[in-house]
């Protein structure tokens, strides 16, 4: 039996398993599961997570390892992508340095921390940077085919 006949059976039996938690929930219906998840017993709901959660795990891992493999595969590839990494730390970095972190209390009473407050700021930061260097790009790159032409 081969890798395909494998991922074959078991995207079928997943489905299959999606498809009876889907039709057990549906045969529940809303308010039941509403005044279950009230009372705190989220069983119906409960395993069709668990399933997503196990799928999502699975693309996961299988992505990682043909992007992997593909990479470690053609030299050129893995100095790219390990310079486009590096580009990004460094992206995180500036943003991180850039940012300020502040102690703010939230709205459930909780106080975000310095260091909590500084990462958010590096988040959006690097966002606007990201942002700004994709809309350059895009642009560098319309007014190079219009120059060529």
């Amino acid at each position: 039996m081969n890798f395909q006949n494998i991922i074959k059976i078991l995207s079928g039996l997943l489905g299959v398993l999606g498809v009876v938690f889907l039709f057990r929930i549906m045969g529940l219906g809303d308010d039941q599961i509403k005044m279950d998840a009230s009372m705190g017993d989220f069983s119906s709901v409960t395993p069709l997570i668990s399933l997503a959660l196990i799928i999502l795990s699975i693309a996961i891992v299988v992505t990682l390892i043909f992007s992997i493999r593909n990479l470690a595969s053609d030299s050129n590839k893995l100095k790219k992508a390990m310079i486009a990494s590096g580009l990004f730390l460094l992206i995180i970095a500036i943003g991180y340095g850039l940012s300020e972190g502040i102690e703010t209390p939230m709205k459930d009473g909780k106080i975000l921390s310095v260091s909590g407050s500084r990462w958010v700021g590096t988040g959006i930061l690097s966002f606007y940077m990201l942002t700004f260097i994709a809309f350059g790009s895009m642009m560098f790159s319309s007014i190079k085919k219009i120059i060529k032409k």
